[in-house]
């Protein structure tokens, strides 16, 4: 059975390895050696002054909402994983959705502009499939309105936009190490910023407030890694460069096959792209549904992802329809990828997905969206110098 990914585990030995100096320490959680270790590791790879560890993703996003006194509302995307918009809601804060960009499929800055409310406070945006949002203009639009920006970094983890790592721009980044991402801990996640007094904070909200053991200042929550995660992460980490490596050319070989038949996401200009997905739209839903089926009749499952659009979730009703994001959101399609995914297997999938098209060709079709020029999609990879949330 060929799933959408697989998680990557890294050499056993390598692992227990890690797991000896955890038997030896006695240390299992709270601020362990290892974590420690895997933080300094972090913030040497992706070039960046603070990375906090979390125990989810999730949990990165609420704790970075109060961490900027995010409250009212915040515009942010209807085309992501359900966690960028129910943390909203969990936290009191009434999520605004701004329709996306149908190239990047990245949340669009004009559409923040034209969405905000008196109350709104931050803009919540997605580096969707790893592809780096428009920072640049969301920077624009959040100064002239005074905004916070946190960017849902779930799927760039060794993404660089111009030089360095996509991390680099608003106010925090959060990040998700779940056991389905390209860099792991099995669960876990992260807060990235390069304010000082910020992170400061933070560490001491993922604690329950706790200064010391006598002291504690301001309300927190237990958003702690464990150390048998950091384990994990480390050892990950080890192999990422060989790990990004391998997805570059099973991605290439997806976009040498499919570019001039599907529509696949732009990769933003000045980017290098890390292939934690690859997404594929297809030419309506009906086209994906056949073609879902054929490759699950074959035990390979892609993955609707990101389906359905999140500004139709019913707890949120009424809500004004976003048209971009609820026409991608019907015939997206990720395919699989994954490290050790065998080249016949990755064939057998691009001649169904061809087979596919081409049976479908007779049905009334949709208009397309410009097929990306393959000079813009990365080709080059960071080098280590060191969907669930």
């Amino acid at each position: 059975m060929i799933n959408v990914t697989k998680a990557y585990l890294g050499s056993k030995n390598r692992f227990l390895r890690y797991v000896d100096e955890i038997y030896q320490s006695g240390w299992l959680t709270n601020q362990g050696p290892l974590l420690r270790q895997l933080e300094q590791r972090l913030c040497d790879y992706l070039g960046v002054r603070h990375v906090i560890l979390t125990n989810n993703g999730t949990i990165a996003l609420q704790v970075a909402y109060r961490a900027l006194n995010i409250t009212g509302s915040a515009i942010t995307t209807p085309f992501s994983f359900v966690a960028t918009t129910s943390t909203l809601k969990w936290e009191g804060i009434r999520p605004i959705f701004a329709d996306i960009d149908e190239e990047t499929w990245n949340l669009s800055p004009a559409e923040i502009e034209k969405n905000l409310a008196p109350d709104t406070t931050g803009i919540v945006a997605t580096h969707v499939f790893g592809n780096p949002c428009d920072v640049e203009g969301i920077e624009q639009v959040a100064r002239r309105h005074k905004l916070k920006v946190i960017y849902d970094g779930a799927h760039a983890f060794g993404v660089q936009y111009k030089g360095r790592s996509v991390y680099h721009w608003g106010d925090l980044s959060t990040v998700s190490f779940h056991a389905t991402k390209l860099f792991h801990t099995i669960e876990g996640g992260a807060i990235i910023t390069n304010d000082d007094a910020l992170a400061a904070r933070i560490r001491l909200m993922i604690n329950f407030g706790i200064v010391d053991a006598e002291h504690i200042e301001g309300i927190g929550v237990n958003a702690k890694l464990n150390e048998f995660s950091a384990a994990m992460g480390l050892c990950i980490l080890d192999d990422i460069e060989s790990i990004l490596t391998r997805r570059a050319e099973i991605g290439r070989r997806y976009e040498e096959a499919l570019a001039d038949r599907f529509d696949l996401q732009l990769a933003t200009l000045g980017s290098q792209i890390n292939y934690s997905y690859f997404p594929v739209a297809l030419l309506n839903e009906q086209h994906l549904l056949r073609t879902k089926a054929a490759l699950n009749r074959m035990e390979i499952f892609p993955r609707r992802y990101f389906y359905p659009s999140l500004d139709t979730l019913s707890y949120l009703q009424p809500q004004p329809a976003q048209p971009r994001s609820r026409s991608l959101s019907q015939r997206i399609l990720c395919l699989p990828i994954y490290p050790d995914l065998e080249a016949e297997v990755q064939e057998q999938i691009i001649a169904v997905m061809l087979q596919e098209h081409a049976n479908y060709l007779p049905f009334p079709a949709i208009s397309k969206l410009p097929v990306p020029p393959a000079q813009l999609l990365a080709s080059a990879l960071p080098s280590v110098t060191g969907s669930t949330h």
